[in-house]
């Protein structure tokens, strides 16, 4: 266990240490939160003029209702009768408004609004504009005729509960799927453990070109070999993503406040807080990692043994990446019907499980038998495996030359 440990330490800090590890694991997120904050911070100056608008209602209907869902939205609205145009033209050109908007008939008839300014107001600002339009003419048609109606929940597109019968189920139980969610949950899986099993290849490639491997292996069995580089570059890979969600959770409590004060219309923390996965895909998401982790690390690492270049193990990798690009093809059909038949036999192939498995489980409520029952055919797949890779290791990581038939690998497996 010692030199077990040793190989971890090794190849833990090696990495660490590295200049890449330190620029990609900082410098990526401080590159989106800076490529989604610097736009909003150059633009911050002239918002509060921007957002400043007059409203003139020449149907005495709609003022009163477009004003509050407009302030909602972050605008400075004041309500000016009609007759002033002038004059607010005259402040939008000095720069201390924004611009005026004229609701007349058509307003409620079919929703249209006039609006004048130096400038447009914007896509998003426009969309905002209209839709608080929209929902205030449709206010007024109801009220004539005595209907009630949540035209709040209505534009946000409506919800839906699900309610299998006898089953108990982990996933969207009470609200709509959010699909959103679990396809990029699903891809940030496919991607942690292409790129981390990945580097194991390349280190046990590292070592047996530059014979480094022939002074290890006089000190270190091959099999602790093997696994120290595996647990070494799983741990870098948990530090990194420890690292990228403590920055995400530091952008989501102090970014979004002051997003959501530079533009609201840009921010809805209701559908943020949604699309967030709770504790148990959580959960889910950690133990696929390191099922799919421990598992395409063994592949890979008897990819680097018995590869004498760095040509011939870009060549004899293509199997192990079909096997991960496989499941992205069934990604969106799994999450349009979870609980097909062809997506539980799917998720439960230890190859596929780690991604199409957190793709069920985020895009629709799934039993927890079946979450039970993927994770130990993923977790006996990695046992399976590893038993394999490792033999194949074991011969391969001393052999130099021609890479190896099939034939010859089986015979490796048999005698190792």
């Amino acid at each position: 266990m010692r030199t077990l440990r040793a190989v971890i330490r090794r190849e833990y800090l090696q990495r660490v240490k590295s200049k890449w590890f330190v620029f990609s694991t900082l410098g990526a997120p401080l590159f989106f939160i800076g490529a989604a904050v610097v736009p909003i911070l150059y633009e911050t100056g002239q918002e509060e003029t921007r957002r400043s608008i007059a409203l003139i209602d020449e149907t005495g209907l709609l003022a009163s209702r477009v004003e509050p869902r407009l302030k909602e939205a972050g605008f400075t609205v004041k309500v000016v009768p009609p007759g002033w145009e002038d004059s607010l033209k005259v402040q939008a050109l000095e720069g201390d408004l924004g611009g005026y908007m004229v609701l007349d008939e058509d307003a409620l008839a079919r929703g249209h609004m006039t609006y004048f300014g130096p400038q447009g107001p914007g896509a998003i600002r426009g969309m905002t504009m209209r839709g608080a339009v929209v929902q205030s003419a449709l206010e007024v048609r109801l009220a004539e005729v005595g209907a009630e109606v949540d035209l709040e929940a209505l534009f946000r597109g409506g919800t839906m509960d699900l309610r299998i019968f006898d089953e108990e189920m982990v996933g969207a139980t009470e609200d709509e799927p959010e699909f959103i969610g679990a396809f990029a949950g699903a891809l940030l899986l496919y991607m942690v453990v292409l790129m981390y099993a990945a580097a194991v290849m390349r280190a046990a490639l590292e070592e047996k070109t530059g014979r480094i491997v022939e002074i290890l292996i006089s000190s270190v069995r091959p099999w602790e070999l093997m696994l120290g580089k595996i647990i070494g570059v799983g741990s870098v890979g948990l530090t990194q993503l420890a690292v990228w969600v403590l920055c995400g959770s530091l952008a989501l409590t102090l970014g979004l406040p002051a997003m959501a004060a530079a533009q609201p219309e840009l921010v809805d923390p209701e559908a943020i807080a949604q699309a967030l996965p709770g504790v148990g895909l959580l959960a889910l998401f950690l133990a696929l990692f390191l099922g799919g982790y421990f598992l395409y690390a063994a592949l890979y690492a008897a990819v680097g043994s018995m590869c004498s270049t760095e040509e011939e193990a870009q060549q004899a990798q293509f199997p192990v990446i079909f096997l991960l690009i496989g499941p992205i093809l069934f990604l969106l059909p799994i999450m349009e019907n979870p609980n097909a038949p062809w997506a539980v036999v799917a998720s439960m192939v230890p190859f596929f499980s780690p991604v199409l498995l957190y793709a069920r489980a985020g895009a629709g409520a799934i039993p927890l038998w079946q979450i039970g029952a993927s994770l130990t055919f993923l977790y006996l797949g990695v046992l399976g495996v590893a038993w394999v890779a490792g033999r194949i290791y074991r011969v391969g990581i001393l052999m130099q030359g021609k890479r190896p038939t099939l034939p010859e690998l089986w015979r490796w497996v048999k005698e190792a």
